[in-house]
C-alpha cells in the first residue's frame, strides 16, 4: 500500500513539473498556479506516507 503511495506522489510530482514547463512557455499564470497546488499536494502526500510509514511500524511492534 505504501509503495502505490510513494508511486503515485512521483506521478503527480511529474505532472506538477509538466504543468509549470507549459505555464513558462505559454507564459500563463493560472497553469503556473496549477503546478503549484499540484505540488503542494505531493508534499502532504509525502508527509502521509511518512506519517503512516511510522504509524504502521509502532503499531506492529507493540507487542
Amino acid at each position: 500500500m505504501l509503495v502505490s503511495i510513494l508511486v503515485f506522489d512521483v506521478a503527480l510530482v511529474a505532472w506538477s513539473l509538466h504543468l509549470m514547463d507549459a505555464a513558462v512557455q505559454k507564459r500563463e499564470f493560472s497553469l503556473m498556479l496549477a503546478g503549484t497546488l499540484v505540488a503542494f499536494s505531493a508534499a502532504a502526500m509525502l508527509v502521509v506516507y511518512f506519517l503512516m510509514h511510522n504509524c504502521l511500524n509502532y503499531l506492529m511492534n507493540i507487542n
